[in-house]
């Protein structure tokens, strides 16, 4: 499974997941979309190739599920994509993000295993579970 973290998201995030997953049996990587594609690369870039791919993208970016061209892009090229869902405008702090995605990261990979692609689901910041959308 390849899983990528996206630019909304500190890329030390990611790179600190890959080197947290390594020494388990079970084969995931972990990627970020700025290291992968660029910095900046937008969405109708990234998302075609991450598709290509099978990948999963984590994301703050619920526009991606918003706007209709946008969905239809991630489902089109069969994209699994979790949200993080901020506690409000402002975002999550970065600990928090941290804590939220760690806590998050064995059901994430469980959806990511059974769930047919596209998928989308969301990581609420007051809810331990993943729910679908």
């Amino acid at each position: 499974m390849k899983f990528y973290i996206d630019e909304n998201i500190a890329p030390q995030i990611g790179r600190a997941l890959s080197i947290l997953q390594k020494p388990l049996p079970e084969k995931v990587e972990v990627l970020t979309i700025r290291d992968e594609y660029g910095k900046g690369a937008s969405d109708e870039e990234w998302i075609p190739e991450v598709g290509k791919e099978n990948g999963i993208v984590i994301t703050q970016d619920l526009n991606i599920q918003r706007i209709k061209q946008q969905r239809d892009l991630y489902r089109k090229y069969k994209l699994g994509v979790v949200f993080l869902k901020p506690p409000s405008k402002n975002g999550f702090s970065y600990w928090d993000m941290v804590t939220k995605i760690i806590e998050s990261w064995p059901f994430i990979k469980k959806i990511a295993k059974k769930e047919k692609k596209p998928f989308a689901y969301v990581i609420r910041s007051r809810s331990k579970r993943l729910e679908s959308l």
